[in-house]
């Protein structure tokens, strides 16, 4: 259980470690360009002061009279009011822009070029196509978004309780402990929209690691016999937990069924999960990483763990059937394995689990 809570740790770590530096990235952007406004007002007065003067300087040497000269100043305040207001309005909608779509490179370097506001009074630079203090070049940052995006990903969380299915015994009476046997799975999937203009019907499909555990009862254990079977057997000492895990990698492949929302605009189509129902049914592939068990006791008052790590003729490959159901990212979960766990076994013995699945 140590392994997994450090694995989710990891996971769950970089997952947020990264939404909070694109966080904390684009709110950066954002007080540049606040601080970019500041800036605008003084430049603009300070233009404006230096036209004046030069106004002046024309008045003193007689080539302009003084009615030319007042309405030359009042030509030049109202350019630079107007010159104000329009580069704060840029800096507004820059702002406004990244604010609408949280920061998202995937929305905001969609266009070939982009705009920035550079320090200067005004005049033409040809070389940067600079004017007004806006520059306009080419984005080299650009990403191109696809108007029609078919293929999502998520990451697949589930927990929730294991146990096996064995002939001629019903659940009541297995072996293993119904409230305390789990499972924990963890893992990452693709979403692909089948036809070309419904999203009716998905194809979902990824990797996961499934952990899933068995709380022995009656005070036993596994043990390998001679021939290399594994039974159960009573321990030797009072047992405080009992417990048997298998460790896997499979493969899930399922059909995905549910409405969805359209959104679509002049530059992009996106079917939306958000609030819906849907359901999914299929099954998963793949391979036994390790088996474990994990005892506990106590041997005259002193506490003992024991942690067995072998094969217990466990099966190499793993495969079965596997649903979910639920809305949005919140599912029931069920799966079934279809092989047996242990090989050569006189009873043969089918992992099972039931749970909750969350789609991040």
């Amino acid at each position: 259980m140590k392994t997994i809570t450090v694995f989710v740790l990891v996971v769950f770590t970089l997952f947020v470690t990264h939404h909070v530096v694109s966080q904390e990235k684009y709110q950066s952007k954002i007080g540049l360009l606040k601080e970019q406004k500041q800036k605008i007002t003084q430049q603009e007065k300070d233009a404006l002061k230096l036209e004046v003067a030069e106004i002046n300087k024309q008045l003193q040497r007689n080539e302009i009279t003084e009615e030319e000269a007042q309405k030359l100043k009042e030509e030049a305040a109202q350019k630079r009011a107007l010159n104000i207001e329009n580069r704060l309005g840029i800096i507004d909608n820059q702002i406004a822009l990244i604010e609408r779509n949280d920061g998202d490179p995937m929305q905001l370097d969609t266009l070939n070029y982009e705009t920035a506001l550079e320090i200067g009074f005004g005049g033409k630079d040809s070389e940067n196509n600079r004017m007004f203090g806006v520059s306009i070049k080419e984005n080299p940052n650009r990403k191109n978004l696809k108007y029609d995006k078919r293929t999502y990903s998520d990451i697949v969380v589930a927990l929730g309780f294991n146990n096996a299915v064995i002939e001629g015994v019903s659940l009541n009476d297995s072996p293993y402990k119904i409230g305390g046997s789990r499972f924990f799975e963890l893992g990452w999937q693709w979403r692909t929209r089948i036809f070309e203009e419904s999203n009716f019907l998905r194809l979902n499909y990824g990797f996961s690691f499934q952990f899933n555990g068995l709380k022995i009862k009656d005070n036993q254990y596994f043990v390998v016999n001679e021939v290399g079977d594994a039974e159960l057997e009573e321990f030797d000492y009072e047992l405080d937990k009992s417990k048997f895990r298998m460790d896997n990698l499979v493969f899930p492949v399922h059909l995905e069924f549910g409405p969805s929302k359209l959104k679509k605009t002049e530059k992009t189509i996106r079917y939306s999960l958000t609030n819906q129902f849907r359901f999914g049914i299929g099954g998963y592939g793949g391979f036994n990483l390790g088996t474990r068990q994990k005892l506990k006791y106590s041997i005259d008052g002193e506490k003992v763990k024991d942690k067995i790590k072998r094969d217990y003729s466990t099966n190499d490959l793993v495969y079965g059937l596997s649903a979910y159901a639920g809305f949005d990212g919140v599912l029931l979960y069920m799966k079934y394995d279809l092989n047996p766990i242990f090989n050569n076994a006189p009873v043969d013995q089918r992992n099972i689990s039931l749970g909750l699945r969350f789609d991040l």
